[in-house]
Order: C-alpha cells, then sequence, then structure tokens
C-alpha cells in the first residue's frame, strides 16, 4: 500500500509540473500545498518562509527559488479576490518538503521525489559542463591511434619513450608520470582524463602536429622521431608562453571524465524514483 501511495505522490507531483518556453521546470505552490497534504494556505505559507529562510541559509538567492504572484479570481456578485501563490523551483519545493510537517506521509513521499530530481538535474548539469572536454579527449584517443602509425611507420619500437618525449616537450622536462605525480592524479585514472579543456587541447595539438611532421618530413629511425615528438611539444610550450598562458604542469587537475562519462546514460526518471 505505501509503494502504491508513494507512486500516487509521483504521479500527482509529475501531472502539475510545469515548463518553461526556455524549458526550465517550475511548480506553483497552491498546487504543490493540496499534493502535500496541506488544506489551508495559512498553514502552508509558513512552510515556504521556513523554505526561504533556509534557502537564504545555504547562501542561495530566494528570490530566484521562490517568485511570488498574485492573480485575481472570481468571487460572488463579479467580485474578483487576489490570491498570492508562488512560482517555485525544483530546489524551491525540495526546501519546502524538508520544512513541512513530517507526520504527513504525504511529505516523505515528496521529500524522496525531490532529492532524487534535484540530484539527477545536477548529474545533467555536470554532464553539460563537461561535454567540452569529453569530445576534445575522445579526438584524443582517435589522434593517439593516428600518431602511433606514423610512429610505426617511422621505426619506432618503444612506444613509452616515444610518448613520454612529448610530454616533456610540453611539459618543461616533465614525464607523464611525473606529472600525474606532480597534479595528485590517483593511481587509476589516466593524466588526459583528469585534466581541463585547455591543456587537453594543447595535448591534442602537440599529438597531431607531431603526426604530421612524422609524415610530411617522412622521418625515419627511433631516435629521429622521439626528438621529433620532444621539438613539437616545446614548440606548443612556447606558444603557450608566448600567449601569456599558464604552463601546463600547473594548471590543476580535474574531476575524472571517465566517471562523468559514465553518467551520461543515467536509468530512466521511473526506474530511479521507485529504487
Amino acid at each position: 500500500m505505501e509503494e502504491s501511495n508513494k507512486g500516487n505522490i509521483f504521479n500527482q507531483i509529475e501531472a502539475c509540473k510545469r515548463v518553461t518556453s526556455e524549458g526550465s521546470v517550475y511548480w506553483m505552490a497552491r498546487d504543490l500545498m493540496r499534493i502535500l497534504g496541506y488544506a489551508r494556505w495559512e498553514n502552508f505559507i509558513s512552510v515556504i518562509e521556513r523554505a526561504r529562510m533556509a534557502c537564504e541559509s545555504a547562501s542561495v538567492e530566494s528570490s530566484h527559488q521562490f517568485r511570488e504572484t498574485t492573480k485575481g479570481i472570481a468571487a460572488g456578485k463579479g467580485a474578483e479576490i487576489q490570491r498570492t501563490d508562488f512560482f517555485l523551483s525544483r530546489y524551491a519545493c525540495y526546501l519546502i518538503c524538508m520544512n513541512g510537517d513530517t507526520s504527513k506521509p504525504e511529505i516523505g513521499f515528496a521529500q524522496t521525489y525531490f532529492a532524487v530530481q534535484t540530484r539527477r538535474q545536477e548529474v545533467r548539469d555536470q554532464i553539460a559542463a563537461a561535454q567540452p572536454r569529453i569530445e576534445v579527449r575522445e579526438r584524443i584517443r582517435d589522434a593517439n591511434k593516428k600518431l602511433n602509425s606514423a610512429a610505426k611507420h617511422a621505426g619506432v619500437q618503444h612506444y613509452g619513450t616515444f610518448h613520454d618525449a612529448g610530454y616533456r616537450g610540453l611539459y618543461g622536462g616533465f614525464g607523464k608520470s611525473e606529472i600525474e605525480e606532480l597534479k595528485k592524479i590517483p593511481a587509476k585514472e589516466d593524466l588526459l582524463d583528469c585534466i581541463g579543456r585547455a591543456e587537453l587541447a594543447a595535448n591534442e595539438f602537440r599529438i597531431t602536429q607531431t603526426e604530421e611532421k612524422l609524415l610530411r618530413e617522412n622521418v625515419q629511425g627511433e631516435t629521429n622521431a622521439v626528438n621529433t615528438h620532444f621539438r613539437v611539444g616545446k614548440a606548443v610550450r612556447q606558444t603557450i608562453t608566448e600567449l601569456g598562458g599558464t604552463m601546463p604542469e600547473k594548471l590543476p587537475q580535474a574531476p575524472s571524465i571517465k566517471r562523468i562519462a559514465k553518467k551520461r546514460k543515467p536509468p530512466s526518471d521511473h526506474q530511479q524514483l521507485l529504487e
């Protein structure tokens, strides 16, 4: 019976959800009031006020989450009464549920709904922010395959030494393992999965230009190929210097792209809400 009631509350909340022309979701306070088991606006407005105070305490601008409005409703003999309402963000609804009467089962179910939905939106935002990094990282994987092919054509047999030379040129003498240690990259993570977009772009340029140079100049011999990779990396570093950029070894690590990319296909709303 409890699962049935929970599903009913979830369905009611979903049914009352509204979407702006820009795609932002919101709820109206009077719609939410009934779902949460409140019969009187006078009682519910006190919950809204507590939620607004909690919002401010969390250093979040409450006016962005709770937007007051009034609208006229017809009364007897052609009169019109102005009735207060609020446009509520998802976060505002979550705070209202957290400050509601916990003896009401509707409150507990709604807390679950909005907690899950708020977390899902945080994940979506995180993925959207990381998308440019993900795209560059995927291009680098393809570029490294092409670089390996060009290196093989040049006679490279020790690929670790060859690739490290490129890193040493770009990172001022630091090899890959030294850079990972310097940036405190976790042992099970790869450097290229844990750096920002600008640093990834510098590495992509190093890789693609080394491949082009090896093929264009028909570089032969492992030593020559290693030296070529080092010189290209050093040239990219010099360009960063001339532009006034931060040296790549001084840039901080970034959240693992692999972990973020795994979240690009989260479970459906229905699956996660009923877990």
